[in-house]
């Protein structure tokens, strides 16, 4: 079963992916050049939960927007 969805509604799912990825890059750059360990630690996981968060967006917009 396909689910559409409104156009305002796709928008609003590619606005969250463009953040989500903005969010991945900072990240994903700033662990690099951190020294605390924790810290480092904490932008790992973010990253981690970050790329999960961007495959979830894009499946749903792959299953229901396809009305743009």
């Amino acid at each position: 079963m396909t689910t559409m969805y409104a156009l305002h509604e796709t928008l609003e799912l590619h606005e969250l992916l463009t953040f989500k990825n903005l969010c991945l890059t900072k990240s994903s750059t700033m662990s690099s050049l951190v020294e605390c360990e924790e810290l480092k630690a904490i932008l790992t996981m973010d990253v981690k939960t970050g790329k999960l968060h961007i495959q979830q967006l894009q499946g749903l917009l792959q299953n229901g927007g396809s009305n743009l």
